[in-house]
């Protein structure tokens, strides 16, 4: 962990400036740039008229080819940095847009904003930015749900990973990842297109997110209400989920909040039976949205509180 302060700063800087909206305009954002690059490797390697094994060949080659290509120019980027401190302080500011600790706050708040005061467009408009399940069939405990649900997993794969990686291994660790839950987010995918060329993708983003998933839940079940209840909801039902890593922090805040998450919904006009996270328990009301970013505020601190003490050590 010879990074952790590095992820602190970063974490901090995150928290006051978030992304600015003008920074965005003038130069776009890293992910954007990977995702550019992403795009142009599947139009121009994932080839239709192709066996499923090759195109399985070419969605590896393609997604290691860019993880190398991240990790290479930041770790000669780490390189050429001064030592000491100074290193510390430039790596964590270099860090910084990787780190969506702001952003996803923000983006859940401006659902249970519209939503506590009875517009439900307003809400449908909001939660439809973080989600894509079809939100013109979301009622007001639908949007709760997805709202809730996209704050627990996305605290895990847009804070607690990316943090992870980078104070083991800074900029290569941070940047290296973000180029695999990017990957992961665009072509792994089970449809048609991506079943074969994204199954690397999908694959790789799996074991990146192994501990960092786990790692969340567990932050949020030492912050929830009541530990027993969010403990036994993530140690029960984190595995019934369809991802091997995001059922760990969605469970324990199911079991934080004391509401059942998951369940079905509704991808592209087709029902997708996906099984109850905390069954038997109420449906979430939009206080819970409010409830539940307080427990993400908290998790947060704890883990840049702890990523503080092993820098100090």
């Amino acid at each position: 962990m010879g990074f952790a302060g590095a992820m602190v700063v970063a974490m901090a800087v995150d928290a006051l400036l978030g992304w600015p909206s003008q920074l965005f305009d003038r130069i776009g954002h890293p992910v954007t740039w990977l995702g550019r690059l992403i795009a142009a490797i599947d139009a121009g390697w994932n080839r239709e008229s192709d066996p499923p094994a090759l195109r399985r060949a070419a969605g590896l080659a393609g997604a290691l080819l860019l993880i190398a290509l991240a990790v290479a120019l930041s770790w000669v980027l780490q390189s050429m940095l001064p030592a000491g401190w100074i290193q510390i302080v430039l790596v964590g500011i270099l860090s910084w847009p990787l780190v969506a600790l702001r952003s996803l706050h923000d983006h859940v708040a401006d659902v249970a904003k519209p939503l506590l005061a009875g517009d439900i467009a307003g809400a449908r408009a909001a939660v439809s930015r973080i989600v894509g399940r079809d939100p013109a069939a979301l009622d007001e405990a639908g949007i709760a749900r997805a709202a809730i649900e996209s704050l627990a997993e996305n605290a895990s794969d847009g804070i607690v990973a990316p943090v992870f990686w980078g104070a083991l291994l800074g900029l290569p660790g941070i940047l290296g990842y973000k180029a695999v839950n990017t990957l992961d987010s665009m072509i792994g995918h089970r449809n048609e297109r991506h079943e074969a060329f994204g199954w690397a993708a999908a694959r790789i983003d799996d074991v990146a997110n192994f501990i960092p998933a786990r790692l969340t839940g567990f932050l949020f079940v030492l912050l929830a209400p009541s530990r027993s209840e969010a403990l036994s909801c993530m140690m029960r039902d984190a595995r019934r989920h369809r991802s091997p890593n995001a059922g760990w922090p969605e469970a324990a805040m199911a079991g934080a909040l004391r509401v059942r998450l998951s369940g079905p919904r509704i991808y592209h006009g087709s029902i997708t039976n996906e099984p109850w996270l905390n069954e038997g328990a109420r449906d979430p009301h939009p206080a819970d949205i409010v409830e539940g970013l307080a427990i993400y505020r908290r998790a947060m601190l704890l883990f840049a509180g702890l990523l503080a003490i092993l820098a100090v050590a």
